[in-house]
């Protein structure tokens, strides 16, 4: 059995490959044509241009991975089963079941890959990305800044008004900041600027306003410089709340991704979120979660379609993949929308797709012969 294990992974695992890369050169040979101009405006060297599609490149893998794979299973088991490969290895006693575990193996192992990719590096690929194009048209001491953030603490009850704010250094220009103590007294700061060492933010050139004082009492304090360890918020928290306040924009959201750690962070930071934003964020919450099943679930629809007896052509495989690709991403995509919307519970609206296509290829593997 190790040796034909060894066998079914390599049969697979050369067309994945060559599955992968004709997806890669088709999708970076496509974005050239259409960005070659822009790369010219924005004066971006070969090397540049090299790393830019290098950033994005597991954003581009998170997409095409299930794909490739259905295709790469479904070519590689249809060939076995036109030189009768399987039914061969069947009829040695070999169960249809310890014949995929390989195959699992490969989906489990993506699976796994793909979770990585998309809680890592997927969420900020566009970002980096971004910023080497930028390189040589913006001034370096401007790089990274985001305008007019509006940041609410609603656990700590804390508001955060920030003119600008760098998403690479976590610097702050003319923060403001409204809180309330333990004791119940407010404190108002407007700084100049603000930045986070050790875990504690500091400010400099500090006006500290007063709002309870007495009449007897000053209601501002000047300070060259003040630390405030209980501001907890950390500067990836900021960004994430970047990140989901460009969702308002359907184009933004459209580029924008966003981790699990991220989502969650949000929504420990704002317990009581509106209805529409809470159902937007759950469904993005289980979106992810349900993404790197995918693999999985490729698995379970390509068996039936790809191991069942009979002499055909190769290239049923390939239509047989684009069939299932397409009614797959099409389910996804409406319930998406429809948990986005409130139509649906998020959990539905995420899960619903790997539910359906992995019960159905768990019913078509059980009545293959």
């Amino acid at each position: 059995m190790r040796l034909l294990d060894r066998y079914l992974l390599r049969e697979l695992l050369v067309p994945l490959g060559y599955c992968l890369g004709g997806f890669l050169i088709f999708w970076i040979s496509s974005d050239l044509i259409t960005d070659l101009n822009a790369f010219q405006r924005e004066r971006l060297t070969g090397l540049e241009v090299a790393e830019y599609y290098l950033i994005r490149l597991p954003d581009l893998l998170v997409l095409v991975t299930p794909v490739a794979l259905l295709l790469a299973l479904l070519y590689a088991l249809t060939n076995h089963a036109r030189y009768h490969e399987l039914t061969a290895m069947r009829a040695a006693g070999v169960s249809l079941w310890r014949l995929c575990l390989p195959y699992f193996a490969v989906g489990i192992a993506l699976s796994g890959a793909v979770y990585v990719a998309n809680e890592h590096w997927a969420p900020r690929s566009e970002e980096y990305a971004e910023q080497v194009r930028k390189r040589h048209t913006t001034q370096p001491t401007e790089r990274g800044w985001t305008a007019d953030l509006n940041f609410r603490n609603d656990r700590n009850d804390r508001v955060w008004r920030i003119w600008a704010f760098n998403v690479e250094t976590g610097e702050m220009r003319e923060p403001w900041v409204d809180w309330t103590l333990a004791n119940g007294d407010r404190r108002q700061l407007l700084a100049e600027r603000g930045w986070r060492t050790n875990g504690i933010w500091t400010f400099a050139n500090v006006r500290l306003y007063f709002p309870d004082a007495g009449p007897d009492s000053p209601p501002l304090q000047l300070l060259p410089e003040l630390a405030v360890p209980e501001f907890s918020e950390t500067p990836e928290q900021i960004q994430s709340e970047v990140k989901i306040s460009q969702l308002g924009s359907l184009k933004a959201a459209r580029k924008v991704q966003l981790s699990i750690r991220e989502i969650l962070n949000y929504k420990l930071l704002h317990p009581q979120l509106t209805p529409e934003k809470r159902a937007l964020l759950e469904t993005k919450l289980h979106a992810r979660l349900a993404a790197p099943w995918t693999c999985l679930v490729v698995v379970l629809m390509a068996v039936p379609f790809g191991a069942a007896s009979g002499r055909r052509n190769v290239f049923v495989g390939v239509a047989s993949s684009i069939f299932i690709c397409f009614a797959y991403f099409a389910i996804q995509q409406f319930t998406l929308v429809l948990g986005v919307a409130g139509k649906m519970s998020p959990v539905p609206a995420g899960w619903l797709p790997n539910v359906l296509f992995g019960t159905a290829g768990l019913l078509l593997i059980a009545r293959v012969r």
